[in-house]
Parts: C-alpha cells; sequence; structure tokens
C-alpha cells in the first residue's frame, strides 16, 4: 500500500499537465513525474511490483488530480 502520498505541479502554470509525485512504499521512499499521457519516469530506485505501484498512482491521481 502506497502511503504519504503528495504531489505538486511540474510547472508554474497549472493548466500545464506533468505532476511531481513522491510516496512511501514498503517503508522506502520514492519519487517520480506523473506526465500528462499518464507515464510514470522515476527519480532513483524504481519500486518492487512496480506495475501494481503504477496502478495504485494511477488510481490516486484519478482521485486527487481528475476528480
Amino acid at each position: 500500500m502506497i502511503q504519504h502520498f503528495s504531489f505538486k505541479p511540474l510547472f508554474e502554470n497549472s493548466q500545464l499537465p506533468g505532476w511531481s509525485i513522491s510516496f512511501f512504499y514498503q517503508r522506502e521512499r520514492y519519487s517520480a513525474e506523473y506526465l500528462k499521457d499518464g507515464d510514470i519516469q522515476w527519480n532513483g530506485p524504481i519500486p518492487p511490483n512496480e506495475e501494481e505501484v503504477k496502478k495504485m498512482i494511477h488510481e490516486l491521481m484519478l482521485y486527487h488530480v481528475y476528480d
């Protein structure tokens, strides 16, 4: 489960899509960029079970950003 999920826009103009995200997963901190097409570019290590983590991130972004 992802914990302490946070995001902020990559650009000052909030109309441009793209977010910097960070979270904890299995007691490790991860950060990435969530791009406008839904692609995730990791900044540093890639979490285990990457595809499962990506699904959780997409759900969180839908809830927080697109809702």
